[in-house]
């Protein structure tokens, strides 16, 4: 009886595979032929056994040579936006300690926005949807004409695992903007459509409590990114949690450094999930040819579970380009 639900559930949800068959050509055909097999491996089971679409975890995080928050402290940091890029978009690394006020986006729904106590550290993109969320980024740097709040609604799609047949027309819209369509067809992977109250119950009670906000969550922004007329506002408050996450992590206070794997020192001190002070410190000792810093490759995680993991960018808020640099890079 279970299979017959979701199977009907998924079948009725396939007809918006049309209208982009339609408008898409070839590549709606594709997406159609992935949503087919979703539709016929549709028991229960298998929707709870989906991974998420990006699974880094505090577990992720390499604790090996952090630093304390003290480390470095009272010394005054460069403008990091002024070092210079390199090939791959992000920023060519000199001696020295930088800082740079950036654009994050929250890879998380169902959980609080980050507190103020709580540390967080540099851990990898994991998951089925990594490569399809680094595109994202490292196009959205190209493209200024894309808003963050565009950017952010695509991402909690994804994250939430809409099929993109279920994306409304906007979301479509920034998604071909910033995606290839090799990209595009790999977000129809692991996707589900929006599930019945009925479904959802039943889910929910194979799930530990902490899972089942987040899995409730996932499935309102589903329905909110097919509605094509949610606002920004409306998908955030299914996505942001009211209020602070309750348990501090006092192992891991705000501003602990981490060691990334080049050699150099960095740590992120949010002040929301969409911004984000990403600090680094770079030894001299390790300063070599090819040594960079590529923020859309790393996840600022948080010490604290109920707290958003933060996926970072090369772009700085409010730069200052007539500041100059007083280190002498290569």
């Amino acid at each position: 009886m279970k299979k017959t639900i979701l199977l009907l559930a998924l079948i009725c949800g396939l007809i918006g595979y049309l209208p982009a068959h339609a408008q898409f050509g070839s590549l709606g055909k594709a997406i159609l032929e992935k949503g087919g097999e979703l539709a016929g491996s549709g028991a229960l089971n298998k929707v709870l056994k989906q991974p998420a679409a990006i699974t880094t975890n505090f577990k992720d995080v390499d604790r090996n040579g952090m630093k304390p928050p003290s480390f470095h402290e009272g010394e005054t940091a460069q403008p990091l936006y002024l070092l210079p890029k390199a090939a791959n978009g992000g920023y060519k690394l000199c001696a020295g300690f930088y800082e740079m006020t950036n654009k994050s986006y929250c890879l998380q729904a169902g959980t609080r926005g980050p507190s103020s106590g709580d540390g967080y550290m540099l851990a990898p993109v994991l998951g089925p949807k990594q490569d399809v969320v680094i595109a994202i980024l490292k196009s959205g740097e190209k493209h200024p004409n894309v808003s963050q709040h565009d950017i952010q609604v695509l991402l909690w799609a994804i994250i939430a695992r809409t099929r993109f047949a279920d994306y409304s027309t906007s979301i479509k819209l920034t998604a071909t903007t910033l995606l290839t369509s090799a990209d595009l067809l790999k977000l129809e992977g692991g996707a589900l459509g929006i599930l019945p109250a009925s479904l959802m119950d039943k889910a929910k009670n194979q799930l530990p409590a902490p899972i089942q906000a987040v899995f409730e969550a996932e499935n309102n922004i589903r329905r909110l990114a097919a509605s094509g007329n949610a606002s920004y506002e409306e998908m955030e408050r299914y996505a942001v949690l009211a209020g602070i996450a309750p348990v501090v992590n006092n192992e891991f206070p705000s501003g602990t450094w981490s060691l990334h794997p080049q050699g150099y020192y960095v740590r992120y001190i949010p002040s929301s999930y969409s911004v984000t002070k990403t600090q680094i410190f770079v030894p001299q000792e390790i300063v070599k040819d090819g040594l960079y810093y590529d923020a859309p490759n790393a996840i600022a995680c948080p010490a604290n579970t109920g707290s958003q993991r933060l996926i970072q960018t090369n772009e700085p808020l409010n730069p200052n380009y007539s500041l100059k640099l007083k280190t002498k890079c290569f």
